[in-house]
């Protein structure tokens, strides 16, 4: 019987649309996609001389090689085994560039011989998916256009520049058309956080007291505001060299200082306050539109903490498995059916007068917008509730569903409403200065609207039966809400005693409250996506993945939520700004994005696009005279010689420098040289974050804690010179002896004998280490002792000599017999090492030996305990690994960043980075093809746990259902088959459809039997 074969991404979406369309379809997942642009190592000898530079040949109209890779011809041969038995053939791929162009890749890969359909649909629920098999279309030729060009372009961008960074900066590294825009913005910020110079200023807050309404003393807080006529200076009149910008010097500007402000407040303490003015206005908050991906993610990035790759993780996985609607779209459009299935659930949950009059539909702003999907909403004519789905999602999804359930919900409901008192007040400050005013307001929020589905404004009195009514999934509101800083400043709803004009007002405090300017802010993850959206930068759906990139490459970093450059950055970006300013321009990158928009409507072709970015605009490819540039091509060409140092150098000040080299960034004094003639250079720790480095720490790091020799003094012994060293890997000491007799220069040198080398403890200090404490760790190892055991069965008496040192692992002991023979047993801590003494060392190596490293067998304690992980449940610990300190729960473990130490690191930092590697999945790290050969493949052979014979038995029997079952045969056939039940064989699919995504097609019926 034939069938209906539809193709999607995921199996997660295969099993679900599966469940929609029944019998007569089989859904397969093609895993992405099924080809890619050859890299070009990958290109065939013949042809490498066409495609062998970038896998596309640049001089016959960008032509690219594709190839299906080897982890996917196995998805393409079952896809073309599925095909034979199909008489038509769905594609039902996401609905934007990407998914479009998986869709014609399929096409040409298989060379369907049947019809073929493009099924589209923004969600994933029953009806969605029946209409789309009624509603389908051809694939859009101009959309793969836009895709394939999109992928040409950033193989020719990355493929040019990333050697020229090799040969400059350093190996692996990579630019890229966004990701290097993106860094740009990142050390732009911390440039302008390094030369910005805060600014002291101080005004004077006064706590005042008034009659409240109920007759009762009201008290509130008034801040001055101007000073004999003058406007007291605030932050935004600094600029960032710390002065008063040019408005600031008018004359209607005042600077305070702390001793000014400290007598005007003395001043005032005695003096009377007068209302000079109360004024109340009407206050009106409306709701805002509902999500597109850049709102979700900035959104989620700042009530929930949420980073961009863990949104669109969790936002993808609520979309496969029919929760949300398309989660990658521009737009803050709503259905019909949206409207109507918002509006309801607001009138179940907090009433119809939390309703807005009419329905609301929301316009599109973004510039460039692409897709033609709904905003990001629940999907379904009716929205599941949170409390629904609080047993069935983890709680990351569920946090961000109740996200996007909230703003859908507020978007259709009525405006906060309320007041706002602002009252002025004046008091002489003295017969220098004149006339102090105050000023204070205050906001009362007397009908929530929309905030009581946010969870905003829960302190008003109004709509608390609604409130009351609102159940769970107000609590659930509440609670996402709460979760994190609102990115929406909640209201205050703190009210001011009514005040008439000209009447007096106690004070009962004044004092004086000082300020400091503050540099621009870092970037978030959440404000990178909303710049890199305002300057029309890359497509929101990308953002996670590009800023997972410059992380992985090490261009930045995070501390808390702040991205923070690295010296790499510095590097890379200085290096493009030089040489390459066009392609990290701002406006340029959004042109190409807008170039890339074009092409997917029909407007440009992606080879005429392609050939004015990499040949130049010349022979009347530009379209206006203001477009004429040098092609790619052409830049790279005609770079000529760069200087390496010059690009790896920051300035810093005061003939400071910081260089970045092959080991990592360090600092060099150009100004003052050692003995040598060479600077003094100094390592830079990884805490420091650029703008912390001042010429006040750099001249601090080379003075007290740089790299070079510190002579401790001679050893009593060889004469030789006993030297603390900073070493690659931490600070060691060393034993530096004399020449041979009539050695002189560089033959000398060489004849002089290697210094002896011993590491420093981890409860040593190179600064404070003594000679006495540096002889003892060259004197390494020590002899504890001799003594002789005899064996009980033979008789015969064995020798042993017994030794204490230092390893990689930590200390430990080594009994050497006559024999030549050794063993080994770990000691509890690095002192042991001086006080062990020969009866403790027979006790040690009369035990059984453990593991290497495990300090028989005694677990180590943990660095430190940060308390309950508020997600799980489950106590967090900071322990000491062999790689390093790491964070753990018992289950998932996560090495503590570079930037944090396990000191500083604060509890909440550490569960968002728990959260974060759980989110992110077990790593795949080595388990590719030939990850595991020879005795590493033995080795974790052994080390795999054991499975029981039952256990074999029912998964080589599921192996074999599964393999008839996707042939089509019924379970009575397939129990017969197998000689066992239909019952069981039921059993076996139930459970591979549940846990491996298993989707059966139709039962076809059995051929019968030739007489």
């Amino acid at each position: 019987m034939a069938t209906k074969l539809v193709i999607v991404e995921s199996p997660t979406k295969a099993h679900k649309i599966g469940d929609y369309l029944g019998k007569g379809y089989t859904v397969l997942a093609s895993v992405g996609h099924i080809r890619d642009l050859a890299q070009p190592s990958q290109v065939p000898a013949a042809d490498k001389a066409k495609f062998g530079k970038f896998g596309v040949d640049v001089n016959d109209g960008f032509k690219p090689y594709y190839i299906v890779d080897g982890d996917k011809k196995r998805t393409v041969s079952e896809l073309k085994s599925a095909l034979k038995g199909a008489d038509e053939l769905y594609l039902a791929t996401d609905e934007d560039r990407e998914g479009e162009a998986i869709a014609w890749h399929l096409v040409q890969t298989l060379k369907p011989k049947v019809p073929v359909k493009r099924m589209v649909f923004h969600e994933i629920t029953k009806n969605a998916i029946n209409a789309s098999l009624n509603n389908t279309r051809d694939v859009d030729g101009h959309m793969v256009d836009a895709q394939e060009t999109r992928r040409i372009l950033d193989r020719l961008y990355g493929y040019e520049l990333s050697p020229v960074l090799w040969r400059k900066v350093g190996p692996g590294l990579s630019a890229g058309r966004v990701q290097s825009v993106a860094t740009r913005l990142i050390v732009e910020r911390e440039r302008e956080r390094m030369a910005f110079k805060r600014a002291p200023y101080w005004d004077i807050v006064a706590t005042l007291a008034a009659p409240s309404a109920e007759g009762d003393r009201a008290e509130f807080s008034a801040r001055m505001v101007s000073l004999g006529g003058k406007r007291l200076a605030g932050s935004k009149d600094f600029g960032a060299d710390g002065q008063l910008t040019p408005s600031g010097f008018a004359d209607n500007v005042r600077q305070l200082d702390e001793t000014s402000a400290a007598a005007i407040a003395e001043t005032l303490k005695s003096a009377d306050f007068t209302v000079m003015s109360m004024e109340t206005k009407p206050y009106r908050r409306r709701p805002q539109p509902p999500f597109t991906t850049s709102t979700l993610q900035q959104t989620a990035g700042n009530r929930l903490g949420m980073g961009a790759r863990a949104v669109m993780r969790a936002a993808q996985s609520l979309y496969e498995n029919g929760y949300i609607t398309y989660m990658r779209t521009d737009s803050v459009t709503l259905s019909q059916e949206a409207i109507a299935a918002a509006r309801n659930a607001v009138s179940y949950h907090f009433g119809e007068s939390y309703l807005s009059a009419e329905p609301k539909q929301y316009a599109t702003k973004t510039a460039g917008a692409q897709e033609a999907h709904e905003c990001i909403r629940p999907a379904g004519s009716r929205f599941h509730d949170p409390d629904e789905l609080a047993s069935k999602l983890p709680v990351d999804q569920l946090r961000l569903y109740t996200l996007i359930w909230q703003r859908t919900l507020a978007c259709q409901m009525a405006d906060a409403t309320g007041s706002t008192a602002t009252v002025r007040l004046s008091a002489p400050a003295g017969a220098n200065e004149g006339e102090a005013v105050f000023q204070a307001s205050g906001t009362v929020i007397e009908f929530p609207g929309f905030m009581k589905a946010t969870g905003e404004g829960r302190k008003s009195s109004a709509g608390s039966s609604a409130a009351a009514g609102a159940g769970a999934a107000g609590a659930a509101a509440a609670g996402a809400a709460g979760a994190g800083k609102s990115g929406d400043a909640s209201e205050s709803n703190a009210s001011l005693p009514p005040m008439s004009v000209g009447q007096k007002v106690e004070a009962s405090d004044i004092e004086p409250d000082g300020h400091e300017t503050q540099p621009p802010a870092r970037y978030t993850e959440a404000t990178l996506v909303k710049t890199l959206e305002a300057k029309e930068i890359g497509r929101p759906s990308t953002y996670a993945s590009i800023i997972s990139t410059i992380m992985d490459r090490g261009y930045v970093y995070e501390r808390g939520r702040a991205l923070i450059p690295s010296w790499l950055a510095f590097s890379v970006v200085k290096l493009l700004e030089q040489n390459f300013p066009k392609l990290v321009d701002y406006q340029f990158t959004a042109e190409m994005e807008n170039g890339l928009d074009r092409i997917a409507h029909g407007e440009e072709s992606g080879r005429d696009w392609l050939t004015r970015f990499y040949f130049g605009s010349g022979e009347g490819a530009a379209r206006n005279a203001d477009e004429a540039h040098e092609g790619l091509q052409q830049q790279v060409a005609q770079l000529g010689d760069i200087d390496a140092r010059a690009i790896n150098t920051i300035n810093i000040g005061d003939g400071l420098h910081v260089r970045v080299g092959r080991f990592g960034p360090y600092l060099e004094d150009m100004e003052h040289l050692d003995a040598e003639g060479n600077p003094k250079r100094a390592s830079l720790p990884d805490t420091i974050a650029p703008d912390e480095l001042t010429v006040a720490v750099a001249r601090d790091l080379i003075d007290n804690h740089s790299g070079g020799p510190r002579e401790l003094g001679k050893d009593p012994v060889t004469g030789g010179t006993v030297e603390v060293r900073n070493g690659r890997f931490g600070p060691y000491v060393a034993l530096v002896l004399p020449a041979p007799e009539g050695a002189k220069g560089t033959k000398g040198a060489k004849e002089a004998p290697r210094p002896k080398m011993a590491s420093l403890f981890k409860t040593m200090n190179p600064e404070s280490l003594s000679l006495q404490d540096a002889l003892r760790l060259l004197g390494l190892p020590r002899e504890v002792g001799r003594y002789e055991e005899t064996n009980t069965e033979t008789g015969e008496v064995a020798e042993y000599t017994v030794a204490a040192n230092n390893g990689r692992y930590g200390p430990y002991l080594t009994r050497t017999g006559a024999d030549g023979k050794s063993e080994t047993r770990s000691l509890g801590s690095e002192d042991e090492i001086f006080t062990v003494d020969l009866a403790k060392a027979q006790e040690l190596f009369a035990q059984p030996k453990y593991g290497r490293g495990r300090g028989r067998g005694a677990a180590k304690p943990p660095l430190r305990e940060l308390g309950a992980d508020p997600a799980t449940g489950k106590n967090v610990t900071i322990k000491d690994g062999r790689f390093g300190a790491y964070i753990t729960d018992g289950e998932t473990n996560r090495t503590v960043p570079r930037q944090y130490t396990p000191e500083t690191i604060t509890p909440d930092d550490a569960f968002r980075l728990l959260a974060e590697k759980r989110a992110a999945g077990p790593s795949t790290r080595g388990r590719g093809r030939g990850a595991k050969s020879g005795a590493k493949a033995s080795a974790a052979a052994k080390a795999a746990p054991k499975v029981s014979a039952v256990e074999a038995k029912r998964a080589e029997r599921r192996a074999e259902v599964k393999k008839l079952a996707g042939k089509g045969w019924a379970n009575t056939r397939i129990a017969e088959k197998l000689g066992s039940t239909a019952a069981t064989v039921k059993a076996d699919i139930d459970w591979l459809t549940a846990n491996e995504g298993f989707a059966r097609p139709p039962v076809v019926a059995a051929k019968p039997k030739k007489k």
